[in-house]
């Protein structure tokens, strides 16, 4: 057999089809950050289409506005799931520039508004006491 296909015989993915299954919602990430919100007690909205960026958790109450990033799509500096694709490297440099751009602007505008914002980022979910950082992060932006 040939060693590019899988063990149950299925031709290997394309690039384009591997990041298709990507999905944007509801993430492993975004879900753990949630419940550890819900445990605290926070309560909150999800992708408020009427805020810049769509942010990914909205806090009302605190105007406060978090934003859970996966390494690579948003290029974490200095994280090693920052990559690049070897593959097609000027399409992935332009498009996750547009998104570091695009975050950024959306970061700002939010401030500008008068809403406190923060970014957890996915590599962040894996060290211990992260749901510690997270709500004191809250409790002094409550103020």
């Amino acid at each position: 057999t040939d060693d590019r296909y899988t063990e149950r015989g299925d031709p290997p993915l394309s690039r384009s089809q591997m990041m298709a299954r990507v999905g944007g919602r509801n993430t492993r990430p975004e879900l753990m950050v949630r419940s550890a919100l819900h445990r605290a007690g926070y309560r909150f909205r999800l992708w408020r289409r009427d805020l810049p960026g769509r942010p990914d958790i909205v806090l009302p109450r605190f105007q406060a506005a978090i934003f859970v990033h996966g390494c690579f799509w948003h290029q974490h500096a200095g994280c090693r799931r920052a990559t690049t694709p070897k593959t097609n490297v000027t399409f992935w440099e332009d498009k996750l520039a547009r998104n570091k751009a695009r975050d950024l602007a959306a970061t700002e505008q939010l401030r500008a508004a008068g809403w406190k914002t923060l970014v957890i980022w996915e590599c962040e979910l894996r060290e211990t006491g992260w749901e510690a950082r997270l709500i004191q992060a809250l409790a002094s932006s409550e103020d």
